[in-house]
């Protein structure tokens, strides 16, 4: 039997691989719809039968339905009972793209550079560096394999059922504070030692984020921003990009030298400070007990802020972390800054704020242009989460597996680099501070791992002419990962140290 012309023009047109993730059906309807917008196929062409399709495409018939019925749905053809399926022409009919379907991409080029001037900004240059290498240091990310994918399956089908859920997305201004603020206060108050109601706390996407908005709302051209004199590269730069005058501070074995800011400071002067009192990035040193209460005294008496980043609170092995700043703040000096949900997939991560409620009402406002979508299904997961006390479960289960990882770095450590590095095992968080006793060029160490599959990225190098080190993240990597990014990094060590 002889095909039809549409049925001929399929066979040449119409390729489709059933490996591919994306549905067989949505491959063909794409097909099709390219052909539609080429004009191979035009308004009113009759369609083959759906068991005609199923057999010039050798597919079966339910597929063919299926395909037809994302065309219909999309309006791209209409489909007549008893007498076929006929094409249609779009309301909204694009240009016509005159490449093949399989170089579609390279059908028109786009202009490389404006026709018109905007201001560049140095500061948010991009930090990230491509690499074809398998294994990678970070500067201690969670291991994403240690989400729990199964149970969050259900738990984000069940929360998308909820009738609940679109009433909240058609009333977004509630009068009451919802459950997920609620429930967050609850946490926060039960881990951090706090005693905040929704009035105190805005959840946003991430801590960056958070710093982003606190930012705008504290800092003014030439404003001085005082941080660690190693610091955060990416709060460095939301700081910079908000116009401040970054100054940096000598940090020591007890954390932040707040002698330091007495002596060549004075009051007024300082808009803010910018510090990881728990964990200090990227050394990981505690901010020491007197020197908070110090730090704490000054703001009050120079009139400065404190931002408090905790970024790793939850990552702690021995003894009990050490509550925030904020948690003893009785003056309004403090803004911290924390994640929820680090052992579980970014989606399901969130950024908080917590601060005075003057402060809380602004960034809100500024929330709102940024973000005021939300994500209520998220909200909503981590709500019964903790209602459920299962964040704690999640929290205790990597806890557990984090320390053995650190454990094991620290052993193979002792083994290949005692003695040409030093370290302190840090009772928590997902990074070591790796310092070499020598200097060597980290940038040179880093082009070496690389040729042996192992990448180690600018921004967890730190060298001057008092500094050599690596803050060396270890949380993403199973044991025998470690075990083959430790050897990879001594055979590059030793062979710069040949050279």
């Amino acid at each position: 039997m002889k095909d039809s012309p549409v049925g001929a023009l399929f066979k040449q047109i119409i390729d489709f691989d059933k490996n591919q993730p994306q549905p067989v059906y949505i491959q063909v309807a794409q097909q099709i719809i390219n052909a539609i917008q080429r004009n191979y196929l035009t308004k009113g062409t009759t369609l083959p039968g759906t068991r005609s399709l199923s057999q010039i495409l050798k597919i079966h018939r339910n597929t063919a339905v299926a395909i037809y019925e994302e065309l219909a749905s999309q309006g791209w053809v209409e489909i007549i009972p008893n007498k076929g399926t006929f094409v249609l022409e779009p309301k909204l009919k694009p240009s016509k793209i005159k490449a093949p379907s399989q170089q579609i991409h390279q059908a028109y080029k786009t202009a490389k550079t404006t026709g018109f001037p905007f201001q560049n900004s140095f500061h948010l240059a991009s930090t990230k560096q491509l690499t074809q290498a398998k294994y990678t240091i970070n500067d201690g990310k969670p291991d994403l394999r240690l989400h729990p994918v199964h149970q969050f399956t259900r738990w984000y089908s069940a929360a998308m059922k909820r009738k609940t859920l679109i009433k909240k997305w058609n009333s977004p201004n509630e009068f009451s504070y919802s459950l997920f603020q609620t429930q967050l206060c609850n946490y926060l108050n039960a881990t951090r030692g706090f005693y905040i109601n929704p009035k105190n706390v805005v959840s946003t996407r991430s801590t960056e984020m958070s710093l982003y908005i606190v930012s705008q709302l504290l800092i003014q051209q030439n404003d001085v921003v005082l941080v660690g004199n190693l610091s955060n590269y990416v709060a460095n730069m939301i700081f910079q990009q908000a116009g401040a005058n970054i100054k940096t501070i000598p940090v020591d074995t007890d954390g932040l030298d707040v002698d330091y800011i007495k002596k060549h400071f004075i009051k007024k002067s300082i808009r803010c400070v910018y510090i990881s009192a728990h964990r200090d990035y990227p050394t990981t040193t505690t901010l020491s007990a007197e020197r908070r209460l110090q730090l704490l005294q000054l703001a009050k008496e120079y009139k400065f802020a404190i931002i408090e980043d905790d970024y790793d609170y939850d990552f702690q092995y021995e003894g009990s972390a050490m509550l925030p700043m904020a948690s003893a703040d009785a003056n309004g000096m403090v803004i911290y800054l924390g994640k929820l949900g680090q052992s579980l997939f970014p989606s399901f991560q969130s950024g908080f704020v917590i601060a005075p409620e003057n402060v809380i009402s602004e960034a809100k406002n500024y929330l709102q242009l940024l973000d005021a979508q939300g994500d209520l299904i998220q909200q909503q997961i981590i709500s019964e989460l903790i209602y459920e006390g299962e964040i704690h479960r999640l929290i205790k289960k990597n806890v557990v597996v984090y320390k053995q990882r650190r454990d094991y770095l620290c052993s193979l450590l002792t083994t290949h680099f005692s003695k040409i590095a030093q370290w302190k095992i840090p009772s928590g968080g997902l990074a070591i501070w790796l310092e070499f006793k020598e200097q060597i060029s980290l940038v040179k160490l880093a082009e070496e791992t690389e040729k042996n599959d192992l990448f180690l990225p600018k921004t967890i190098l730190y060298q001057d002419k008092n500094t050599c080190a690596i803050r060396f993240g270890f949380g993403h990597l199973k044991e025998e990962e470690i075990e083959l990014v430790i050897t990879k990094l001594k055979d590059a060590y030793s062979k710069l140290s040949l050279n």
